[in-house]
C-alpha cells in the first residue's frame, strides 16, 4: 500500500497542474469567441461569473480524460527516470501492479464523470443557454454619437440628434429630439445643453434638459401650433431591451446535449414504437396495393324457364325426357362459367384507362415516399439521442484507456517533462477527438451505427494501450530522444544532450 500511494502521489500534482492548464485554455477560448456578445451590455460581475461558472461543466468533461493522460505520462516517465520503476521491479513488484492504482482511480474518475454527465451537465447546459439568450436579447448600451441620429432599432418612435458629447460624463450640447410617437401630432424638442441616464430597471431614458425650447403641430389640421420655451425639463423616452433580464431555465425546452441518459432513452423508446408503427401500416398498405386478387366469380342468371336458359329446345313436347331436362337443368343451374367476352374496347377507352391506373400508381407512389420519409426521419432522430446516451459514457471510459497508454508511453519516454507529456497527450487525444467527432458524423448519416461511432475511439486506443502494456511489461523499451536531434540547430544540440544525460551516470 505503500507503494500504491507514492505512485498515486505522483499523480495528482500532473493531474491538477493538466487539468488547470487545459480549463484555462478553453475558458481563453470561450471568452474571446464570446467577447463580442457580453461587452456593452452592462452586465454585472456576479453575472459574468456565473456564465464563466457554467461554462466549466463541459470543459471540465474534455478537460479531466486529457489531464489523466498527461498525469500517467508525467509520472511513470519521472518515476523511470529516476530509476523508480527498476527498484520496484527488483523487489518483485510487477508492471501491473504498479498499473494497478492508476486503473482504480482512472475508473472512480469514470464512475464520477458518468454521474456529473447525467446529472450537473444536464442542468448546467440548460441555465447556460438560458443565461446566454437573456445576455444576447439585451441591446447594446444607448451610444450618442455627435451628429450622428439614433435608429429605430435603438430607440422606436424616437430620433435624437446631439451636436456634441463629452467622452467622461454624461453631458451634452445641441440636444434635438423628434418625438414620432404620436402620429397626429409633430413634436420636436430642442436644448442648449442636458444630460442622460437610464432608470434604475433600465425601462426608460431620462433626459434633463436645459434652456430650450417644445415645438409642436397638429398633423391633421396643420393650424394648431405651439411653441413653449423652458429653462428645465425631463423627457421619459421609453426604453426595451437595454436591461438584463433573467428567464427561468426550468420554462426551456430540452434538446439532447440538455437532458440525461434516462430522458433520451425514454424518447428513442417512443421513436422506435412509432417508427415500427408505421413500418407496418406501410408494409400493408404496399401489400394491399400490389397484392394480385382473382376477378370475383360470375353467377349464371335466371330468366324464365331453364329450358330457354340453358338452349333446351322450346319446341320439345311435355312429358319428353322430362328427368333428364330437370337435371341438367339443376346441374347448370348451380355451375360456374366464364362471362363472354365483352366487346373490344377502343383506343381511347384503352388509353383513359392507362391514365387511371399511371394516376393510381403515382398516388401510391407518392404515399409510400412519404411514409419513408418520416420513417428515416425516426431513424434520425432516435440515432441522435443514441449518440449522446453513448457519448455520456465513452467520454469518461477514455480515462481508463488513457491510463493504458500514457503508463507504457511514460515509462519509454524515461524523461517525463511536462513538454513531453504534453505534447504526447495532445496527439493522442486529437486523434481520439478526431475519431469521436468523425463516429459522431458518420452515426448521423447512418453509415455506422451510434454505439459504433461513439466506442470505436476507445476500441482502437483501448488495444493499443493493452499491447503497449503487455510489450512494457515483457523488456524494458526506451524512446531514444536523440535520433530527433538532428532537426536541432548544432548550437543547441550539446545543452539537449547534457539534459537527456541520465543524472545518476558518474
Amino acid at each position: 500500500m505503500i507503494l500504491w500511494r507514492h505512485i498515486l502521489r505522483a499523480h495528482v500534482g500532473p493531474f491538477l497542474f493538466a487539468n488547470a492548464i487545459i480549463i484555462f485554455l478553453f475558458l481563453l477560448q470561450f471568452l474571446m469567441k464570446s467577447a463580442g456578445d457580453l461587452v456593452g451590455k452592462g452586465l454585472s460581475f456576479w453575472v459574468i461569473l456565473e456564465l464563466i461558472a457554467l461554462n466549466l461543466a463541459w470543459m471540465l468533461v474534455l478537460a479531466v480524460p486529457m489531464s489523466v493522460l498527461v498525469a500517467s505520462l508525467m509520472a511513470f516517465g519521472r518515476m523511470s527516470a529516476e530509476n523508480e520503476i527498476v527498484i520496484m521491479r527488483a523487489s518483485g513488484m510487477s508492471l501491473y501492479r504498479m498499473l494497478a492504482p492508476g486503473v482504480l482511480a482512472a475508473a472512480a474518475i469514470t464512475a464520477g464523470l458518468i454521474h456529473f454527465n447525467n446529472r450537473v451537465l444536464p442542468e448546467a447546459n440548460i441555465r447556460l443557454r438560458t443565461l446566454m439568450t437573456d445576455i444576447l436579447r439585451i441591446k447594446p448600451t444607448l451610444s450618442l454619437q455627435a451628429g450622428v441620429f439614433t435608429t429605430d432599432e435603438q430607440l422606436p418612435g424616437y430620433r435624437i440628434l446631439v451636436r456634441k458629447t463629452f467622452e467622461k460624463t454624461n453631458d451634452l450640447e445641441g440636444v434635438t429630439i423628434y418625438d414620432l410617437s404620436r402620429p397626429d401630432r409633430n413634436v420636436v424638442v430642442t436644448a442648449q445643453r442636458g444630460t442622460v441616464g437610464f432608470s434604475p430597471d433600465y425601462s426608460k431614458i431620462f433626459m434633463d434638459l436645459r434652456n430650450g425650447e417644445i415645438h409642436e403641430l397638429n398633423n391633421q389640421d396643420f393650424l394648431s401650433y405651439r411653441r413653449l420655451a423652458f429653462e428645465h425639463h425631463r423627457v421619459a423616452i421609453p426604453a426595451s431591451g437595454f436591461g438584463f433580464q433573467r428567464s427561468d431555465s426550468k420554462n426551456a425546452q430540452r434538446d439532447d446535449r440538455t437532458m440525461n441518459a434516462a430522458m433520451m432513452r425514454s424518447i428513442v423508446d417512443s421513436v422506435q414504437r412509432e417508427r415500427e408503427k408505421k413500418r407496418a401500416a406501410l408494409a400493408k398498405r404496399l401489400h394491399a396495393s400490389f397484392a394480385l386478387q382473382a376477378p370475383p366469380d360470375v353467377q349464371i342468371p335466371r330468366y324464365g324457364r331453364p329450358e330457354t336458359v340453358f338452349g333446351m329446345n322450346p319446341r320439345a313436347k311435355p312429358g319428353r325426357e322430362p328427368a333428364r331436362a330437370l337435371d341438367t337443368a339443376r346441374r347448370l343451374d348451380t355451375a360456374r362459367i366464364v362471362p363472354a367476352p365483352a366487346a373490344v374496347p377502343s383506343r381511347r377507352d384503352s388509353i383513359d384507362a392507362s391514365l387511371r391506373a399511371l394516376a393510381t400508381l403515382r398516388q401510391q407512389q407518392a404515399i409510400a415516399m412519404s411514409d419513408v420519409g418520416a420513417i428515416a426521419f425516426d431513424d434520425s432522430q432516435a440515432d441522435k439521442y443514441l449518440v449522446e446516451i453513448y457519448k455520456k459514457y465513452s467520454i469518461p471510459v477514455a480515462c481508463m484507456v488513457f491510463v493504458l497508454i500514457g503508463v507504457p508511453l511514460g515509462m519509454m519516454a524515461r524523461r517525463g517533462g511536462f513538454g513531453v507529456g504534453a505534447g504526447l497527450s495532445l496527439g493522442f487525444f486529437l486523434f481520439y477527438w478526431a475519431c469521436l467527432i468523425g463516429g459522431e458524423k458518420l452515426a448521423d448519416r447512418d453509415v455506422l451505427s451510434p454505439f459504433m461511432g461513439m466506442w470505436v475511439a476507445n476500441m482502437v486506443l483501448g488495444a493499443c494501450g493493452v499491447l503497449l502494456t503487455v510489450r512494457a511489461a515483457r523488456e524494458t523499451t526506451v524512446i531514444d530522444w536523440t535520433r530527433f536531434t538532428r532537426f536541432v540547430p548544432k548550437s543547441w544540440r550539446t545543452g539537449l544532450e547534457a539534459t537527456d544525460r541520465n543524472p545518476h551516470e558518474a
